[in-house]
């Protein structure tokens, strides 16, 4: 036992063995070093292939393009990772080409019970280069709603519009619906007394529907001023349909009931709103009606 410790201390004495310690760790630092220039150098080649690819007639949607960009990156990530952490392993003296051969039948046996892990990746690549859906769109998985944050070889990242962030599993993706691929439709429900004159209301409404383009880019044509909807208890009912880009109908159907109130109080066509009237049980009279 005690050779052994001897022969230890001996070793560690010696100065080859410091000079070569000292060469495998700054091995290891160059390694990583030069992982890290190679991840920053190929992150800044795939964002100028994505630029010079705005620029041709051949291009991708923009939101496909940077779901891509994403996923490049990952993946040269992972790959450059990899490699120096095998080059470091050499480094060490480990023999790399045994550790992967035997990573390689440990690998088989954990595959088996990794089943979700590779549906997982697999339904990763089949959203991604099918364009079910891309960073930015807004969708709808199961019961999460949310704009689509990052989407990753193994998850999907669903950001509400409160701010919650929700890491779905790719191969728990089964249905999913996609706000953000066709134009919305905002609809507007606008209450006139019966009192009024309807032909009047539906023309002062359209003259005022036809200048709407000009103000709001959010419309991609003239709302339209489809008419009676119902006929209410105390007010008729008219209906607007306006066609808007993806996901814009929400702010656009508020701006539209704010100009349709402010011109109809600007021609004197009345709002119904509920009013209470008072009988007296005495004189059985009708006092003035209130709100």
């Amino acid at each position: 036992m005690s050779s052994i410790i001897n022969r230890f201390i001996d070793k560690f004495q010696n100065e080859d063995t410091w000079l070569t310690i000292g060469e495998g760790v700054l091995k290891i630092i160059a390694i990583m070093i030069v992982a890290k220039i190679l991840i920053k150098l190929g992150s800044i080649a795939i964002d100028n292939v994505f630029k010079i690819r705005t620029r041709s007639p051949l291009k991708t949607s923009e939101r496909r393009e940077e779901t891509l960009s994403k996923l490049l990156d990952n993946v040269l990530t992972y790959v450059v990772y990899f490699i120096s952490f095998m080059m470091i392993l050499s480094v060490l003296t480990i023999d790399v080409k045994a550790l992967i051969a035997g990573a390689g039948v440990v690998g088989l046996a954990v595959g088996f019970g990794a089943q979700s892990l590779v549906k997982d990746v697999i339904s990763g690549f089949f959203i991604i280069f099918e364009d079910q859906f891309s960073v930015g769109d807004h969708v709808r998985i199961d019961q999460f709603e949310g704009t689509v944050h990052t989407i990753g070889l193994r998850t999907t990242k669903l950001k509400s519009w409160t701010g919650e962030v929700h890491i779905l599993p790719n191969g728990s993706i089964i249905q999913v619906t996609n706000f953000s691929l066709n134009n919305s439709l905002a609809i507007i429900d606008v209450s006139v007394a019966y009192e009024e004159d309807i032909e009047k209301t539906e023309k002062v409404i359209k003259e005022l529907l036809e200048k709407m383009p000009d103000q709001y880019e959010e419309l991609t044509k003239a709302p339209e001023l489809l008419g009676v909807q119902t006929l209410g208890p105390s007010e008729v009912v008219l209906r607007i349909v306006a066609e808007t880009l993806p996901m814009k109908h929400a702010g656009v159907s508020r701006k539209i009931k704010s100009d349709i109130k402010q011109c109809l109080d600007e021609h004197g066509i009345e709002i119904p709103y509920p009013r209470m009237v008072m009988y007296s049980k005495n004189s059985g009279n009708v006092n003035e009606p209130s709100v």
